[in-house]
Formats: C-alpha cells, sequence, structure tokens
C-alpha cells in the first residue's frame, strides 16, 4: 500500500505526463475552430464553420481516462480560455445573454469517516496560486456591500470566503478566480465588444438569481464584479431560488419525482452489478476502519475529488493509505454511470419535467425582449450540478461533459439587422457552441444561412414538443399522466 507521499506522487506523476494534453488541447482548438482557411461570403460567414462541435475526440483519450476526465472537472485556473461567445455575422445585433453558472470549486459537501479532513484555507489571498489581477480589490469591494438588495437568507450570507479551514461546501479561493475568469471573459465579449449594458446600466437591465448557498451567491458576485462596466452594489438585486431546480411557483409535478426515481433505481442496479468497485469500497473500508456500507453512504468520491483538484495527498492511516487506483475505479464507474444514464433515457424524462419551468422563464423573457422590452437584457441564474446537468439533458445536448466547476450554460440572444423582426438564438457551453447539438435545431443549419437557430424553434420545443414524448400538451397535463 503506498504511502501519503507517494499517494501524491502518484497524483502529479500521471498529471506530469498528461500536461501536454492539456496545454495542447486549446492550441488545437484554436487551430481547428478559431482560424479563418475558407473564404468569408458577403453576409460574413464561413461557408464551412456553421455547426459548432464539442472539442474534437482526437484531442482526447480515446477509451475512458478517469484522471483525464478529473482533471478537466477540476477546472484549474491556468492558461488563457478562448470562447465561441459572441460570434455572429457582423450585421446582427445581440440584444440579450443569459447565463447558467455552476458555483466555482468549493469543498467537499462530505467528509470520508476517521479520516482527517482535507486542509484547504478559505482565506482569498492574492499572492496565493491561483490568483487574478482584481481578487484584492474584489475582496476590498465586498466587505462594502450593505447597499445591496438580496432577497430574504440571502442578506445573512457572507459575500466571499473567509475561513482559514474551509468549512464544508464553502468556496474556495480557486472557486472565486474561477468566475472572476469568467466574469472577465464575458465582460471583453459582450460588454467591451457587443456593448450589450451601457455604462450608465440600471438594475433594471439585470435579472440576478441564485440559490441559499454561500457557495452560489459568492460565485455570483465574483462573475458580476468583473463582467459590470462598473460594479455598483446599489444596482445589485440578488433573488433567493429555494429550489436548486428552479421551478420557482411550479415544483409540483409527481411524474418528475417518478422518473427521477427510476433513475436512482437504474444507478444503484449498475453500482451493484460492478464487482471492482465493490472491491475498492471494501479495501477503502479496512484502511479507514468502518463498514463498508458506511464507506459508501460517505460519498468518497466527493471528498476525494478536492485531495485531487488541490493536489493534496490522499487519507491515509496506519492500516494504509487510500490511493490513486482507488480513485480511478470509482471515477471511472462514475464516467460510466453517466454514459448509461444517457442510453437508458429515464434522466432525459426526469430533465424534460425538472427544467421546463426554468426554459420557460428563459423563453418569456426572450420573447419580451425580441418583442423590443428593454429590461433584464442580462440574466445570472448561479446554481449547481444538478441544476445545469438535466437542462443539457433536456436541450439534447448529450454529447456534454458534466458540468464542471464553474461551469457556463449561454443562451444569446441575436436580431437580424436587415430583418429587424426576425431573432435568433446561440446556446454555448463553456464557450464551445452547441446549437446545433439541440434536439430543436439539430438539423437547421443543413438547410440556413445562419449560424444560429430561430427563436421560434426553441420557443416551440419549450411551450410544446417537450411535452410530446409523455402524450402530453402542457407542463401540467406531463406532471400528472401516470406513466403508461
Amino acid at each position: 500500500m503506498a504511502t501519503c507521499a507517494s499517494a501524491s506522487q502518484t497524483v502529479w506523476s500521471y498529471k506530469g505526463k498528461q500536461q501536454w494534453k492539456l496545454v495542447l488541447l486549446p492550441v488545437f482548438l484554436i487551430l481547428v475552430h478559431l482560424i479563418p482557411v475558407n473564404p468569408v461570403r458577403e453576409d460574413g460567414l464561413n461557408p464551412k464553420s456553421r455547426k459548432r462541435i464539442m472539442p474534437d475526440l482526437l484531442t482526447e483519450p480515446p477509451a475512458i481516462d478517469p484522471v483525464y476526465e478529473a482533471q478537466v472537472y477540476c477546472n484549474v485556473p491556468s492558461i488563457a480560455e478562448r470562447s465561441m461567445e459572441g460570434h455572429a455575422p457582423h450585421y446582427f445585433k445581440l440584444v440579450s445573454v443569459q447565463v447558467l453558472i455552476r458555483h466555482g470549486d468549493r469543498y467537499p459537501l462530505y467528509a470520508i469517516p476517521k479520516t482527517k479532513r482535507p486542509d484547504i484555507d478559505c482565506m482569498l489571498v492574492p499572492s496565493r496560486k491561483p490568483s487574478h489581477p482584481q481578487l484584492e480589490a474584489f475582496i476590498k469591494h465586498m466587505s462594502k456591500g450593505s447597499a445591496a438588495q438580496m432577497d430574504g437568507s440571502l442578506s445573512s450570507l457572507p459575500h466571499f470566503p473567509s475561513h482559514s479551514l474551509c468549512e464544508m461546501g464553502e468556496l474556495t479561493q480557486t472557486g472565486v478566480v474561477q468566475h472572476l475568469r469568467n466574469g472577465q471573459l464575458l465582460r471583453e465579449i459582450y460588454i467591451n465588444k457587443h456593448k450589450l449594458l451601457p455604462s450608465d446600466w440600471t438594475a433594471k437591465q439585470l435579472y440576478l438569481e441564485t440559490t441559499g448557498k454561500s457557495r452560489t451567491l459568492q460565485s455570483a458576485l465574483a462573475l458580476l464584479y468583473t463582467f459590470l462596466p462598473d460594479f455598483d452594489w446599489k444596482k445589485i438585486n440578488m433573488r433567493h431560488q429555494w429550489s436548486t431546480i428552479f421551478c420557482s411557483g411550479s415544483c409540483d409535478c409527481p411524474m418528475r419525482n417518478h422518473y427521477l426515481e427510476e433513475e436512482q433505481r437504474r444507478q444503484y442496479s449498475l453500482r451493484v452489478k460492478n464487482s471492482n468497485l465493490e472491491k475498492v469500497y471494501v479495501d477503502m473500508a479496512k484502511i479507514v476502519g468502518i463498514p463498508t456500507r458506511q464507506l459508501r453512504a460517505s460519498n468518497p468520491i466527493d471528498s476525494l475529488l478536492c485531495y485531487f483538484c488541490h493536489n493534496v495527498s490522499f487519507p491515509c492511516t496506519k492500516a494504509g493509505c487510500i490511493g490513486m487506483e482507488h480513485f480511478k475505479v470509482i471515477k471511472r464507474h462514475q464516467l460510466e454511470d453517466e454514459r448509461e444514464r444517457q442510453e437508458k433515457k429515464l434522466y432525459f424524462l426526469y430533465a424534460l419535467l425538472a427544467t421546463h419551468p426554468l426554459l420557460n422563464q428563459t423563453v418569456n423573457r426572450l420573447q419580451r425582449i425580441a418583442e423590443g422590452k428593454k429590461e433584464e437584457m442580462f440574466v445570472l441564474y448561479s446554481a449547481h450540478d444538478v441544476t445545469l446537468s438535466p437542462v443539457l439533458s433536456a436541450l439534447g445536448i448529450t454529447e456534454a461533459r458534466f458540468p464542471r466547476f464553474a461551469a457556463r450554460l449561454v443562451f444569446e440572444l441575436w436580431q437580424d439587422g436587415k430583418r429587424p423582426k426576425e431573432h435568433f438564438i446561440r446556446i454555448l457551453y463553456n464557450g464551445a457552441d452547441v446549437t446545433f447539438q439541440t434536439s430543436f435545431c439539430k438539423d437547421h443549419y443543413k438547410r440556413s444561412s445562419k449560424p444560429m437557430c430561430p427563436l421560434e424553434k426553441l420557443v416551440n420545443f419549450v411551450k410544446r414538443d417537450m411535452f410530446l414524448i409523455f402524450n402530453s400538451t402542457s407542463y401540467y397535463d406531463a406532471c400528472h399522466r401516470r406513466a403508461l
């Protein structure tokens, strides 16, 4: 059994071997997606670049590589990120942006029993890596937030993490930096380039909503600090969403709960079939000195990912150490579970019902703006992996990875300058254009000269087509119609 020191060496010796992949990946994507190699037509389009796809499989390991996937999930700030946000023919005008984010890197929600918690400092220290040029100013500004309007319990939450030993689920400095970078990137595109908001922006031009966790509120504030033309507490009106799926007043949906229970049974069935996973749980339970059932219930992957992402040695006891091989087996099972989830479709049915309230709110707002309303032009929902994942599934974006820390899903609304009454959308996930991966627009690019999807296609999907699979015509009917 490896020692604690060798466990850490194993993590980073493997990471060292993989480092060239992480360096070459963005370079390759720049070469493939961003450098024009074909003549541009008069309408401002590259005729062979309309379909945007997720990263090319040739840049990634051909088989499941749990360590590589864990590195992607960690999303540790390093090299500058390139994105496809804000790309459109020159005669199009950007009129609205709606962003759904997952909070940044956090401390584990669960602890492995009888082991020392990861020694992670949640104090913000600008001189400690990873950092950001505006981190020091962010800390000072967050200390003066008494003028902000915060719904309900949000007013009692801290505006930035400040514990020398992180509390369970607390946002880390890495998490803050991830969203400072997100905000900076989106500002360069949407504010500096497309002038989405004026310098004298008002509170009515924003719609901000977060769940009641400090990590989601703080992630939203970090992104807004670097995004807004001038961060003014008096213009910040943060709404509280009690539901992690943002169902607001439309949460009564028995069939959604039914499909979620079926999905959980599928997960359990897959787990009990995995003999390698069970052997790992038995071995880890012996190391920490607890029953296997208790070890399994502590959801060890959540804690182990924190050790991994922060380059901290996996925990050890007198009986031995939890090692990289344990981690890889559990992470590989997690990836296999995601793959089967796509195939079985139970999660997809759950996702359609779980996300309709949020998508319906999104569509209603886009329609109002398309009709000329000048309010809520920039929208930010600060949420969780259990928020983003079903939205991706419901939209039909099956190639997308499970939401990493600080993941972002963006809806852009564009007005055709030549036909002002026509509006189009683009959907981007972590900077990649996934518009034509959606179920409602995957075939549109074949017969369109524009690299976008007509707004009415999204409207029809949310208002009508989402319910067809349930043999229903409305959300209420789909929620209350028993499965056949």
